[in-house]
């Protein structure tokens, strides 16, 4: 069975949140009780969601908490292109933001070397990765924990970043729009991801070429609320005009496009 546009963002909703409630989702989409509980009863009979009472949960989430890992494992050699990029652009000494995801999250395992660093992360595995190293100051926000990104989120994870000022963040997205808006499956990570730009001198977007198209439920705000773009070697010509309109800097394929003066 096809999914409609409705079911699909319903599943990336639980997908980003590990759960939803039949009445919160009603509310969202502007459709019945009745209708959510059909859309649901379709995800679970295709394998994607496990219903409850009162809503449903991503299926076998809790084999995906204790493995450590993000649900999200997808183009990971992509994401480790990325990484391998972002890293050149941090020095010993920097203070910097890792947002959660699989992109930061290759990032964090090439920074296990750092003799002096301060991160301040969201994402639990990244506090994992890190935590060892003496030469690292790490701080860990607060917040409602999201399991499949293994995150936190919400005012208390934003309330983290006051007063806190960094060189660097590095920022991931669940999707870019075509008219290059960055996009959230949930509402929640909104004012978190607004927190961490406030807080930075420098805001570096990482994602891959295939979130290029995407869109989320979640409207953060046009690509150019970040200074520089980190994505890899797949990014089309088309796309890379887009970005270059909204006046951003681009590393893609090794190669910096800087903004016109």
């Amino acid at each position: 069975m096809a999914l409609n546009r409705r079911r699909i963002k319903i599943l990336d909703l639980i997908r980003e949140d590990g759960h939803a409630k039949v009445h919160e989702l009603s509310k969202i989409f502007k459709v019945t009780d009745v209708t959510i509980r059909q859309d649901l009863e379709v995800l679970e009979n295709m394998g994607y969601i496990q219903r409850e009472h009162g809503g449903a949960f991503l299926k076998d989430i809790g084999s995906l908490v204790k493995s450590g890992q993000v649900f999200n494992q997808t183009h990971i050699e992509e994401k480790r292109e990325i990484a391998r990029k972002a890293v050149t652009l941090i020095k010993e000494g920097d203070s910097i933001i890792l947002d959660s995801g699989s992109t930061t999250t290759e990032i964090a395992r090439l920074l296990t070397n750092f003799k002096e660093l301060t991160v301040i992360t969201n994402a639990l595995n990244i506090a994992l990765i890190l935590g060892e190293n003496h030469g690292i100051n790490l701080i860990v926000t607060g917040g409602e924990f999201k399991a499949p990104t293994l995150s936190l989120t919400g005012k208390m994870a934003a309330d983290s970043f006051k007063d806190i000022h960094v060189n660097k963040l590095f920022l991931a997205t669940a999707g870019i729009s075509s008219d290059m808006r960055l996009t959230y499956p949930s509402l929640s990570d909104l004012i978190v991801k607004s927190a961490m730009i406030k807080s930075a001198d420098k805001v570096f977007l990482v994602a891959d070429s295939s979130k290029i198209g995407i869109s989320a439920f979640a409207n953060l705000g046009y690509i150019s609320l970040v200074d520089t773009v980190i994505t890899d070697s797949n990014l089309s010509d088309e796309h890379l005009k887009k970005m270059k309109e909204q006046n951003v800097d681009i590393y893609y394929a090794g190669i910096l496009y800087e903004q016109e003066a």
